[in-house]
């Protein structure tokens, strides 16, 4: 079964879908009393009332984000041509939560503010700040020319934007716990808008990355065969890093920091197909949102009626996982095998 799933990633990719559409409908039917009979949830008004504005758009949402997520763990992995690079490397996690952690402060502290920042919302105000810190990241690096720098100003840029989150919130401590949601991870505020947003920006991303496959395969060679086979590296790069920058953005604005879905993924992925980055990416993509999906469902249910901030139980699996494929081979081992 193995092999035959090796030699057709269709197969996987058929597999994917098929569940996550029964997560989907699985997340329909868990609420804060544990697992419930949809069919009598529909038929009670209020109950269908909790099921389509709900439980069904936090369950889209979720898929949405941890699609984003992969895909940009996809991208990141083949454009950093490190299987340990994560869609966060370019400083958006932090850029975006300093956006949140400004945004509170000046709505709370400048009421000259809070017009324009009650319209732009805090989701925006993380896009805004996850945007601007890859802006800050290409500056630093002057441009996508070289990979490695362009990795060391994204690190820099996220340790520095970091520390000036933590400022704010020294500054105004009463911000920290409605910062904690954001920086845990939740779903629990999604809507169908945000589901649609995440959808189309999904399908932006996806055609732009299997457009470029190429330039990825073909750094996966080595920059100078990328370029003998007449690879425009430099545009392309900068095309990669844009679509990197979108996925992420979009995904962190709406769900806040969800750890190690974007690095897991295409770890899974390489594990059962062997595939060029047409549809590694694709796959990845698939499988992220799979697993986000079923972390919020496991979220959702372990302490019901309590609930767990998603972000942390992918944190903890998503960490078990790599550790344990860490201990079976040696690290090096793992990064050829990526």
């Amino acid at each position: 079964m193995k092999q035959w799933i090796r030699q057709r990633p269709l197969a996987l990719a058929a597999a994917l879908a098929l569940l996550a559409l029964g997560l989907l409908v699985l997340g329909a039917c868990v609420g804060s009393t544990g697992l419930q009979d949809l069919g009598a949830m529909w038929r009670d008004p209020v109950g269908q009332q909790i099921v389509w504005e709900i439980r069904l758009p936090r369950s889209a949402g979720a898929w949405g984000a941890g699609a984003l997520l992969g895909l940009a763990g996809a991208v990141a992995q083949g454009l950093f041509r490190n299987p340990l690079a994560d869609p966060y490397l370019l400083g958006s996690a932090a850029g975006a939560s300093l956006g949140v952690c400004v945004a509170l402060a000046l709505l709370g502290a400048s009421p000259l503010a809070a017009p324009w920042l009650v319209q732009l919302g805090l989701t925006g105000a993380a896009f805004v700040g996850a945007t601007g810190a890859v802006l800050l990241t290409l500056a630093l690096a002057r441009g996508v020319q070289q990979t490695l720098r362009l990795l060391l100003a994204g690190v820099v840029v996220g340790v520095v934007l970091g520390a000036a989150g933590s400022l704010v919130l020294l500054v105004q401590p009463q911000l920290m716990q409605t910062m904690q949601g954001f920086m845990l991870g939740s779903t629990a505020l999604v809507g169908w808008g945000a589901c649609l947003l995440m959808l189309g920006v999904w399908c932006v991303c996806m055609a732009l990355a299997w457009v470029l496959s190429p330039v990825l395969d073909g750094l996966s060679l080595g920059e100078g065969t990328a370029l003998s086979l007449g690879l425009p590296v430099v545009p392309l790069r900068v095309a990669l890093v844009l679509v990197l920058a979108l996925a992420t953005g979009t995904a962190v604005a709406h769900t806040g920091l969800i750890a190690f879905v974007g690095l897991a993924a295409p770890h899974l992925v390489r594990a059962m197909v062997r595939a060029g980055h047409a549809r590694l990416v694709l796959l990845s993509s698939l499988m992220g949102g799979a697993l986000l999906l079923g972390a919020d469902l496991l979220a959702r249910s372990l302490i019901a009626p309590g609930e767990l901030p998603v972000g942390v139980l992918t944190a903890v699996l998503g960490g078990g996982y790599l550790l344990w494929l860490m201990h079976r081979q040696n690290p090096l081992a793992v990064g050829a095998k990526a």
